[in-house]
Formats: structure tokens, C-alpha cells, sequence
């Protein structure tokens, strides 16, 4: 999955660098020999204009004196296509029917709220942008969700019931991951650009996941490093909700998935959400 993954995001990352620098150097010339914006020249009459910027792609035909930042903002399109980008970064915390402390039934997940992550992001995007300030647009890409273990335990795999075994040895690292394929709704509400050309961004919605795996992760000076994949019992579906917060490229975003964690009867009422950084807002 690692390699898919990996494949997917280099893919897409050359994608957009070599659209940009092609855009860039195939610059077209006017009469007027003046040069528009991202290499393209700007002439009299009608031109053609490339557009790259906030993951709205298309080719364009604007008049005199138009430039492509104009044209982009005021033109409803249809925009698309790969990316890399709402990269999430952040912590997880579990809430246990309200709240942040575990009950008795779910003690055996006690973990590091330092070292439980969230990482995110998207490697495609399709929708329709209404006007300069606003787009609405399906995305999809990979969580995941690393919950690290303060307990010296082993999640035991092919289990009707989410059960472990408590071990002898002295765990360095015990970490439970899930990993999932995520589709967010978004709906984008954007400034206009400041004197700098900088934009602020509110981007929410909501969004649906399906389970790819769970993992154990283990170090121990006994055993050394082990893997153990399995579904663990984790929700095979998923939905709730994202919001993010930014200016230009650098954000901030709060998720909240609604269903349980795990598909058992006694984690019911175990859900899970995640906050911290956001980069990207193409």
C-alpha cells in the first residue's frame, strides 16, 4: 500500500511541477510584446491563456489587457484533475461517549496524547468553481491514525471482539494504527487577495472513509521491530466532518468523525477526532 501510495503523490507532484514550468516557458508572444502572468503573453485582440493556480487548470480566451489571475477568478469552470496537497498534520484524542477520559471498558487503550497522530492528504480533486471567491469540489486521498499505546499489550488479531494479551516484556514503541481511503466534500470560501496577493481560506464539509488496514507496531529489546496487520475490528466505514482555517498555504483544520471507532458492542460510543496543521489549499 506504502508503494501505491508513494507512487501516487511523486505522480502527482511531478504532474503539476512539469505543467508549471512548461506553462512558464512556453511563453506566447503578443503584438504589443507584453508578458502576462506565469509566461504567458497578453496581446491585443483575444489570446490564449493557460491557467495554473489553486488547483484550477483550463485553458481560457480573454481580451485585451485581461490578466490570467482575472480571467481564473471571474470564469465558472469545471476545475480538476491530480494533486498533493491538504497535507494534515496533527493529533488524534479518542472520546469515549462525550468524553476525553476512557471508561472502564476501553482502559486498555490508554495512550500518549503527545505521540497519537493524524496525518492526511488528498491526491485528487474534481469540482466546479462558481466565481473567484467560492468552489465546491470532491477530493480523495489517505489517512491515518496512529494511537500510541501506554500499555505493555498486544492486539490480538481475528477476533470477534477488539481483545489483547498483556505481555512480560517492555514495549519502546506499541503503536495501533488504522488507515483509510477518505472522500471529502468540500465547500471553499476564499478572500480576495490582499495587496500581496494573498488570499485567507475557510474550507469544510463532509466526508466518508473506508477501513484499508490496521497495523500493530511494536520495538521491544526482546523482539526487536514487529509488524501485525489486520482489520482489528475498525469501523470498515466512516463519515463526519472537516474544517480548515489559512492563510495563503499554511493553515490550521479540526476533523470529527460521528461513527464508532471499532464495530465492537463494548467500544460503542468510542469515537475519534484530530487537529493541527494544515499545508496546501490548491
Amino acid at each position: 500500500m506504502k508503494k501505491v501510495i508513494y507512487t501516487l503523490a511523486l505522480v502527482s507532484g511531478f504532474t503539476m511541477i512539469s505543467f508549471t514550468a512548461n506553462a512558464q516557458q512556453d511563453s506566447l508572444k503578443g503584438k504589443d510584446g507584453t508578458k502576462g502572468k506565469n509566461g504567458v503573453n497578453i496581446n491585443y485582440g483575444k489570446t490564449i491563456n493557460i491557467g495554473i493556480g489553486n488547483g484550477d487548470m483550463g485553458i481560457y480566451t480573454s481580451k485585451k489587457n485581461d490578466s490570467i489571475g482575472k480571467v481564473n477568478g471571474n470564469k465558472a469552470r469545471f476545475v480538476g484533475g491530480l494533486t498533493f496537497s491538504r497535507l494534515d498534520i496533527g493529533f488524534s484524542k479518542l472520546i469515549d461517549n462525550g468524553s476525553f477520559s476512557l471508561s472502564p471498558n476501553n482502559e486498555f487503550l490508554d495512550y500518549q496524547a503527545g505521540k497519537t497522530s493524524h496525518v492526511s492528504f488528498d491526491v485528487f480533486q474534481f469540482g466546479y468553481r462558481l466565481n473567484s471567491n467560492f468552489k465546491v469540489y470532491v477530493a480523495g486521498g489517505f489517512d491515518w491514525t496512529h494511537i500510541r499505546l501506554r500499555k505493555d499489550i498486544t492486539m490480538q488479531r481475528n477476533t470477534p471482539n477488539l481483545s489483547y494479551t498483556n505481555e512480560t516484556i517492555h514495549f519502546d514503541k506499541n503503536r495501533f494504527s488504522s488507515s483509510y481511503l477518505h472522500l471529502p466534500l468540500n465547500f471553499e470560501l476564499r478572500t480576495k487577495p490582499n495587496d500581496k496577493g494573498k488570499r485567507v481560506y475557510l474550507v469544510f464539509g463532509p466526508e466518508i472513509g473506508f477501513l484499508l488496514n490496521g497495523k500493530v507496531k511494536q520495538i521491544s529489546e526482546e523482539r526487536g521491530k514487529e509488524k501485525l496487520k489486520d482489520d482489528y475490528n475498525f469501523a470498515p466505514f466512516r463519515y463526519g466532518g472537516t474544517m480548515r482555517f489559512g492563510y495563503e498555504s499554511l493553515g490550521v483544520f479540526v476533523k470529527y468523525y460521528a461513527n464508532d471507532m471499532f464495530t465492537t458492542t463494548q467500544q460503542n460510543g468510542l469515537n475519534n477526532m484530530a487537529f493541527g496543521f494544515t499545508l496546501g489549499f490548491d
